[in-house]
């Protein structure tokens, strides 16, 4: 490798580096932080009304929970699928990312914009970009997890 190469390059990547820095905006923290308290909030408030409806309904604690969780996926899904969410997370940023709305987005997202590429090759396959890894990781853990919770039972 030349050393004028390594050089030449080296100084892109500063005068790239200064020129990013000097078009980025900064972003106001404490109002993003705020915003996202008060959205995951609300989403976290409207999930307990949910699970009060159902068990108001008959459901025990349980089934209240799961009917929460899918009432949440689907309206997150519904919302991402008209368009709309992506308007509430500029707003809310992680207020909307973090609880099971984010993962519902997540998924659904890829497959909107696959749809054009057909329902196996295009939404089936997309899908799985998302859900993989967040599989692979969640197993990763809880297998970490029991290990770890094994050696602790045996002290």
């Amino acid at each position: 490798m030349n050393t004028e190469t390594g050089k030449e390059k080296g100084r892109e990547k500063q005068t790239y580096k200064k020129f990013a820095e000097g078009r980025a905006s900064s972003s106001p923290l404490l109002k993003d932080m705020l915003m996202a308290y008060l959205f995951g909030g609300g989403i976290c408030v409207i999930g307990q009304a949910l699970i009060n409806l159902y068990g108001t309904l008959g459901a025990d604690v349980k089934t209240s929970g799961t009917l929460t969780s899918i009432t949440l996926v689907f309206c997150a899904a519904l919302l991402t699928g008209l368009g709309v969410f992506d308007n509430i997370a500029k707003i809310a940023g992680a207020g909307t990312l973090v609880p099971i709305t984010g993962f519902s987005n997540a998924m659904t997202s890829p497959a909107i914009d696959a749809k054009s590429e057909g329902w196996v090759l295009g939404v089936g396959s997309k899908i799985f970009n998302v859900a993989g890894p967040v599989i692979l990781y969640g197993t990763l853990a809880s297998v970490i997890y029991g290990v770890i919770y094994y050696i602790v039972g045996l002290f």
